[in-house]
């Protein structure tokens, strides 16, 4: 329960149904942490979490159920912060949202409430489905709201999560969660969306000296100058601080020589892509004759692209292209509604 919306309003749905619901809240701030405190506390990764936490006891006493608190700061840091910086200063893009649902807050945490609180099923406010299908395994489907549903962070839970995860926002529209909340009095009406993962400029988890370098287009001429790197992701536009005849993106990162490697629209199309480290959900396998539905980031649409299975993980081949793909991030399988798989980018074919 993070004191929001969806998690309060999952929870009552949940005891209504005549369940026996005990609700829990992972602290993710750690007291000495060396990272420095986001800008916004409309943040996840927030030092003060004494309103969430006010609020949220207020919800449990209002729906009847008792309120846990689980400290999982030390493992966030060293599991998710600290991928995290690696990943950006070796020139790729994470996302950190989907690793800590599959290391922290299905993992660590599920596995510690078990040791003291034993329970049958973990729910989250999550706008997701889960189907058991006919070969046995668990599968993860989107959200009845397409325009909520976040299939895509929970892309990377193992067939164990899955078989425990209950997700009763899958089948409700956002603004019909709303309304409940209004009608509970949860919230004031207009209440605002869920957290960020942090709340300011991401570069400042990065712990990184600001060191110059050049900007340059793919045949090496350089075109400007930089601050570091990591400043930067593949697929950026705004902000290079860049005159060129035609409008530059940034295709590629170069941690070795501290260089951003531009280009212009067309340098951003990918028509074949590989991803390791690869999770499967309603099936282990691919047909290869069969079109499927990828998505390369989280706002990105469904394209239409062949997946086969490759002794790293898998490659991907899109019937047209996707642009600004992101080593680090995640390429996500759809077989319609249901995911098939999920792996980390890791470069161009």
């Amino acid at each position: 329960m993070s004191g929001g919306i969806d998690s309060s309003v999952a929870a009552y749905l949940l005891k209504n149904e005549g369940y026996d619901v005990e609700g829990i809240t992972m602290l993710i701030w750690k007291k000495d942490s060396p990272y420095p405190a986001p800008m916004s506390a409309n943040s996840c990764y927030s030092p003060d979490k004494s309103k969430d936490l006010e609020k949220i006891r207020e919800v449990s006493d209002k729906i009847g159920i008792r309120h846990h608190v689980v400290d999982c700061s030390a493992l966030f840091e060293s599991t998710v912060l600290e991928n995290f910086r690696s990943e950006y200063m070796n020139g790729r893009t994470p996302n950190p949202c989907i690793w800590c649902n599959e290391k922290i807050k299905f993992g660590a945490m599920l596995e510690y409430a078990a040791s003291i609180l034993p329970f049958d099923m973990f729910a989250t406010g999550h706008y997701a489905r889960v189907r058991q299908f006919a070969n046995g395994r668990f599968g993860l489907l989107r959200a009845k709201d397409e325009k909520k549903d976040q299939s895509y962070f929970l892309s990377r839970l193992s067939q164990r999560q899955l078989s425990r995860v209950m997700f009763p926002l899958g089948d409700y529209l956002k603004t019909d969660v709303r309304k409940i909340d209004e009608e509970l009095g949860f919230h004031e009406e207009g209440q605002s969306e869920s957290q960020d993962f942090y709340g300011g400029d991401y570069t400042d988890l990065l712990a990184a000296e600001d060191m110059p370098g050049d900007i340059i287009l793919e045949n090496g001429e350089v075109v400007g100058q930089h601050n570091g790197f990591w400043h930067y992701t593949i697929g950026q536009r705004k902000g290079l601080g860049v005159s060129y005849s035609e409008p530059l993106y940034v295709i590629a990162l170069d941690p070795g020589m501290n260089k951003v490697i531009v280009g212009t629209e067309p340098s951003t199309h990918s028509s074949v892509i590989k991803a390791e480290n690869v999770v499967y959900g309603a099936t282990e396998d691919f047909d290869e004759n069969r079109i499927y539905g990828v998505k390369v980031r989280s706002m990105s649409s469904l394209l239409d692209a062949h997946v086969r299975r490759t002794d790293e993980g898998m490659g991907i081949s899109f019937l047209s292209f996707a642009k600004g793909v992101a080593p680090g991030q995640s390429a996500v399988v759809y077989d319609g509604d249901a995911v098939v798989a999920s792996g980390i980018i890791t470069k161009e074919a």
